[in-house]
């Protein structure tokens, strides 16, 4: 009794052991088998979504900078490349161009680049998603690494990596809605067999990103943002310093545009300004209102084209803000019009400003980087100097419909909007006076500098300084000099001198809706001259919300 009193203590713990033994080999169990409904969840809704691409043709553009180190500024542009396409998801990501040939750009698929590489456009749709043929537990890992929330959505953040060493397929991290179980975020690298962001000496190359996805309708995630970056390449040429650093960015936008989904409807109707009032006698409208009408018929024609290709924002509150400063102007200039003058945005990234009609457009690129106000009404008051000297607004042709009843992709083609060599040098000649008789005349120095910076990035950015519609914001001839003269000079490595900002420092871009707005955080004190970050591209965090379901009337 005495030994069997000894070892029941012993038999206790081990039947204890065995017991716990046997519960933790259940949870194990019941964690496997709860992460292989999560994948298989997460499977599903990647499949839904890619089959969902094939409705909506939003456009798709790529901007990419080469870069080298420098001791102060940390990295300075060499090169860059653009593309402005429009994304096709039927048969899987692609994208066609809606950029006339400009440059070095080949419009038969390739992006420009001299010097051994060639972007590939249908590449870089491809980053919109981490694997064309979807994952699966066959060809892939996943690993549970944390629950996160990314602003407002709560994620599920996995570890993903192809089997056996396999380098085709994505490798990196993947963040999962735990609401919808789509992927809203994906970082890494993926590598495909038969497709590629970029060839180089024959070889293929692929880049590291950072891809975000939207929640633009309830339950429905597309592709907004991809930033994509690279130090070395795999396939290095001989002498590996030689081949630069890479930094570049993808925006979708104009998904409500395309989406197929949404049948034709006869509700909406537009009363135009040519119906009149029986009640009233008939009355011929005179010559003068007449050919105002007939222009105004022109300018709306292009507005209205432009919105449908995706290209120009729709009016917003970023409008009013920049007619504000366009009617201290034209209040201070003692100048009036009838039609009062308007201002849009143009959606991409490339710096121009120009004239459609009564209608300044400034590029949201150009928006980004301006330093300050007085900057934006330098801008401002080069397009409304052109009015004030009777250039020619509109070429009326565009009154007629069938003009503009073309395909997306020759509508940047088919309007040109500059203007000749001695109308730009007049328009600078009279924006230096009308800007000397307004509330901006002793704050101009930051524009000066900021003239100075595009000059200075001219050569390496001709991609982002290169205008697809209109004219160069500054185009080196005639370059508003009396401005630059009176600005001290440019000094990168100086930390209260901001000549001019990084993309994407001013406007937040909805990839649904196409709506613009202002990005309303307090600046961030600078540290170093490296974050100054002229006209530079720079990684991006979209703000995560769920979409609210659709008001019921």
């Amino acid at each position: 009794m005495r030994i069997v009193g000894r070892i029941a203590p012993a038999l206790v713990i081990l039947l204890g052991l065995s017991v716990t033994a046997d519960a933790q080999q259940g949870t194990a169990a019941s964690a496997v088998a709860e992460m292989d409904q999560f994948v298989e969840r997460l499977i599903k809704a990647e499949s839904a979504l890619m089959a969902r691409l094939g409705n909506y043709h939003p456009v798709v553009e790529v901007y990419l900078q080469n870069l080298l180190p420098d001791p102060q500024l940390g990295a300075v542009p060499t090169r860059d490349d653009y593309f402005l396409g429009q994304f096709d998801g039927r048969n899987g990501p692609a994208a066609t161009p809606l950029n006339p040939a400009r440059g070095w750009f080949r419009p038969a698929g390739l992006m420009n680049r001299p010097f051994g590489f060639d972007y590939v456009p249908s590449g870089f749709a491809a980053t919109t998603i981490p694997d064309v043929r979807v994952f699966d537990r066959a060809r892939y890992d996943f690993r549970f690494v944390r629950r996160e929330f990314l602003d407002a959505v709560r994620c599920v953040v996995l570890e993903v990596w192809p089997k056996n060493g396999d380098d085709i397929g994505f490798k990196g991290r993947i963040w999962v809605d735990d609401r919808d179980f789509t992927i809203v975020r994906f970082n890494g690298i993926s590598r495909e067999a038969d497709s590629a962001l970029s060839r180089f000496f024959r070889r293929r190359l692929s880049f590291h990103l950072d891809s975000w996805r939207v929640n633009v309708q309830p339950g429905v995630w597309l592709p907004g943002y991809v930033y994509l970056e690279e130090t070395d390449f795999e396939d290095r040429r001989p002498k590996p310093r030689q081949v630069p650093k890479l930094r570049g960015q993808m925006r979708l936008w104009g998904y409500e545009l395309t989406d197929a989904t949404v049948p034709s409807s006869f509700a909406a109707i537009e009363v135009g300004a040519g119906v009149r009032d029986n009640s009233e006698p008939a009355r011929q409208i005179s010559p003068v209102l007449s050919q105002r009408s007939w222009e105004r018929q022109a300018e709306d024609n292009v507005l209205e084209r432009l919105t449908k290709a995706g290209l120009l924002a729709p009016p917003g509150p970023v409008d009013a803000v920049l007619e504000t400063v366009l009617n201290n102007l034209q209040i201070t200039n003692e100048l009036s019009y009838d039609p009062p003058l308007r201002v849009r945005v143009l959606l991409t990234t490339p710096l121009e400003s120009f004239l459609v009609g009564r209608t300044v457009v400034l590029s949201r690129g150009l928006i980004d980087v301006l330093p300050d106000e007085p900057s934006l009404a330098m801008v401002l008051a080069h397009e409304l100097s052109h009015v004030a000297l009777g250039h020619l607004l509109i070429d009326t042709k565009f009154a007629f419909a069938d003009r503009l009843m073309i395909p997306h992709g020759e509508v940047l083609a088919q309007l040109r909007l500059a203007r000749t060599a001695d109308e730009e040098m007049n328009a600078d000649a009279k924006t230096v006076e009308l800007l000397g008789r307004s509330p901006y005349q002793d704050k101009l120095a930051g524009a000066g500098l900021f003239l100075q910076a595009i000059v200075a990035h001219a050569r390496p950015l001709q991609n982002l300084i290169q205008p697809h519609v209109g004219d160069y914001v500054v185009d080196g001839e005639h370059a508003l000099a009396s401005l630059i003269e009176k600005a001290p000079a440019l000094a990168p490595a100086q930390l209260d001198q901001v000549a001019v900002l990084p993309l994407g420092a001013r406007l937040v871009l909805d990839p649904w809706s196409s709506r613009l707005d202002l990005i309303r955080t307090p600046a961030v004190p600078l540290s170093f001259a490296r974050e100054k970050l002229p006209l530079a591209i720079t990684p991006m965090a979209p703000v995560l919300r769920y979409a609210e379901p659709a008001a019921t009337q």
